[in-house]
């Protein structure tokens, strides 16, 4: 049986790569709630890898934590975009490596309780050097990362953006199985 019925979406803010509605919800065909929901435009995420096995990830400032983050490059879909040509265009602005031989990991849903914002993550292990592209408000550096470096930082909590997390222990998991 279903508890929640939709009944009407409003727009409440636009942005610039979200927009926000409140909802309003019937439960149990008999309370009227009132939800948050922010629609995302969609994203993707690379998980490059050196032909030394080790990943490039990128230290970026992140406003909502009001601090620096390690993460896999990633970035949302431009208008008319897929989500593999939006992660082979990220992670080349991004890293300045430009990846070939590109394969689906992982989809992530990062915020289910109040977003529908969907990145799919890929990985990559045929990187060419190109040119680190960044929009005017980026500022990004590069750093190369050993997958042990990588998850130590993980369960330490030096690492916890939800979209690197996941990324990073599927593909450890997807080298592992390989072996």
């Amino acid at each position: 049986m279903d508890h929640y019925r939709r009944i009407k979406r409003e727009l409440a803010l636009k942005g610039k790569i979200i927009d926000f509605y409140k909802d309003t919800i019937i439960v149990d065909d008999e309370k009227e709630v009132v939800f948050d929901f922010i629609e995302h435009k969609g994203a993707s995420a690379m998980i490059p890898v050196d032909k030394d096995g080790r990943i490039l990830m990128v230290r970026q400032y992140r406003n909502a934590i009001d601090r620096y983050t390690l993460e896999i490059p990633a970035g949302g879909k431009n208008p008319g975009e897929d989500n593999l040509a939006c992660a082979i265009r990220e992670c080349e602005e991004e890293t300045g490596y430009r990846p070939h031989n590109v394969k689906h990991l992982i989809d992530v849903h990062t915020t289910v309780a109040f977003s529908n914002e969907l990145i799919k993550i890929y990985y990559s292990t045929d990187l060419t050097p190109s040119k680190q592209n960044l929009d005017e408000d980026e500022f990004m550096d590069v750093k190369r990362c050993t997958m042990d470096e990588l998850v130590s930082m993980i369960y330490s909590g030096e690492i916890t953006d939800a979209k690197t997390i996941a990324g990073l222990l599927a593909y450890k998991e997807k080298i592992e199985q390989a072996k």
